[in-house]
């Protein structure tokens, strides 16, 4: 296999245009914060578009799997870590370069920076010889870099390189300073008058003394004086650094291009293992799911919400795991139940999972297969805005008949809470229109509602119901069993709207 990225397996699974914004239901599943997380900290590689383009072919996905499951609990993983970090400064030394005044000292850094990165490389390529992996995405890089640090591209580099710093290393001068004059030589052996003075005084030393020694500057800009001292130097060894000169123009390109992607791309790797470290500690397990583009039937064992997730592991808070599964022509989870229950989450959950999976990363779960999408779609609760000149239904319905021309059978859709805003009737209604036309195009759907009779439209509707601690209906558990729906869940919805629930008559009556 011939090395082209790290994360697209063909050069047509990538978006030549790296789609720079994200998808419309980013907000709507929370993906946004989860994307915000795990690219915290690691803004110089630009890693978010990449978590904006979806894979459409399972091979791909199981390419990035692959790497993935390489890099867990794998020396290689910290040994790439290391790579970047040394890239990182390679980058640092050339944006330094840049903003320096004085050539030959412009000249050094540079070379500084090509040194760095031909360490990086070399020792990249030396820790993957110790190192197995199996992907096919490493083994094809694990070829390039080793054909690369043989090529006549990078030994000529390495070995000019070398001798440059060493001929540097090797200058010796002495300078003759008699008032405003100062007069340069090359070191021909002479006595270090230093070690000498030291040596006379060392007789009247008398425990300890203030130290007088002068603390040179950290800053790396030269001043005028030191500028004019380098240049007696450059008059004394003019051949070094007329190479010097030479070699900064010819290796004005030296960095890899494949090399250059390479340390950013395996950064998408490396922040999302980093992020899920921190939920595993917690206990939560993650999974690599069997990914399908042809079965519809779905499940995720102690699957959760990932940016929930997160908020609560840093309250030092368990979150509540949830199951799902869909099988034979079932294509409609129907979720109800009171609210405050952990509905909405469980909808976000059945879209987060999916859409990770898509990006090839294991996802939150113990186990689980999930469809590969064409399309995701999602229609949750919206604020009136008064510049469309729209109401709440109008507002709705728009948006829903815009998703539904747009899907196809191989889309999946979920809506949360559509028509609150009408009557009971109304809403039972428009939902069965929109019920049959999910069933008629066969997509899978997730659908919060208090419009209980939607579980029970046919063989590919099943009821998911919100629970709540027996002793103590008020108390809820967050936790979704697959059962039939009870008819309460509007009830509740309508006695909470107009305060007239226990607890809230209770309120009224005390005061």
């Amino acid at each position: 296999m011939e090395y082209q990225s790290i994360l697209f397996q063909t050069i047509t699974d990538r978006d030549p245009d790296e789609r720079l914004s994200p998808p419309d239901f980013f907000v709507d599943l929370a993906l946004d914060q989860v994307v915000a997380a795990i690219t915290a900290g690691k803004e110089e590689y630009d890693l978010k578009p990449f978590f904006y383009l979806p894979l459409n072919n399972v091979d791909a996905i199981s390419f990035r799997h692959e790497i993935m499951r390489d890099l867990e609990d794998s020396p290689l993983f910290d040994s790439i870590k290391t790579f970047a970090e040394t890239m990182r400064t390679m980058r640092e030394h050339l944006a330094q370069e840049e903003k320096l005044s004085y050539k030959r000292q412009k000249e050094r850094w540079f070379l500084d920076a090509v040194d760095i990165y031909c360490d990086a490389v070399t020792c990249l390529v030396r820790d993957f010889s110790r190192t197995e992996c199996t992907s096919r995405g490493l083994v094809a890089f694990r070829e390039y870099m080793t054909r690369y640090v043989s090529s006549e591209r990078f030994n000529p580099l390495l070995e000019h390189t070398k001798k440059l710093k060493a001929d540097l290393a090797s200058i010796r001068y002495c300078m003759n300073i008699n008032g405003l004059l100062v007069q340069g030589s090359k070191y021909e052996g002479e006595s270090d008058y230093s070690a000498e003075v030291e040596a006379t005084f060392e007789r009247f030393k008398q425990g300890a003394v203030e130290e007088y020694a002068f603390k040179f500057s950290d800053s790396p800009s030269m001043n005028h004086v030191e500028a004019s001292i380098l240049d007696l130097v450059v008059q004394l060894y003019p051949d070094i650094f007329s190479a010097l000169e030479s070699y900064c123009a010819i290796y004005k390109d030296f960095r890899d291009s494949m090399i250059v992607t390479f340390d950013r791309e395996i950064q998408f790797y490396i922040a999302w293992l980093e992020h899920i470290t921190l939920f595993r500690k917690a206990g939560l397990s993650f999974c690599y799911p069997h990914i399908s583009h042809i079965s519809k039937e779905v499940y995720n064992y102690q699957g959760f919400d990932l940016a929930l997730a997160g908020k609560l592991i840093s309250e030092q808070v368990t979150p509540v795991y949830n199951d799902f599964h869909l099988k034979d022509r079932e294509r409609i989870i129907v979720v109800s139940g009171p609210n405050q229950g952990g509905k909405t989450t469980f909808a976000r959950t059945f879209g987060q999972l999916h859409y990770l999976a898509s990006l090839g990363c294991p996802i939150p779960g113990t186990k689980a297969q999930l469809y590969l999408f064409d399309s995701l779609f999602t229609h949750f609760e919206r604020e009136e805005h008064s510049a469309n000149l729209r109401g709440k239904l109008q507002d709705d319905l728009v948006r829903i008949h815009a998703i539904l021309s747009g899907a196809t059978p191989e889309s999946i859709v979920i809506i949360n809470e559509i028509f609150a805003s009408t009557t009971f009737r109304d809403a039972s209604d428009l939902s069965r229109m929109i019920a049959a036309k999910i069933i008629e195009l066969d997509m899978l759907c997730v659908w919060v509602t208090f419009v209980d009779e939607l579980s029970t439209l046919g063989e590919k509707t099943v009821s998911m119901v919100s629970t709540v601690v027996p002793e103590n209906p008020a108390l809820r558990t967050y936790k979704l069993i697959r059962r039939p729906a009870d008819g309460l869940a509007y009830a509740l919805s309508i006695a909470e709207k107009y305060r007239l629930t226990y607890d809230m008559i209770k309120e009224r009556i005390a005061s």
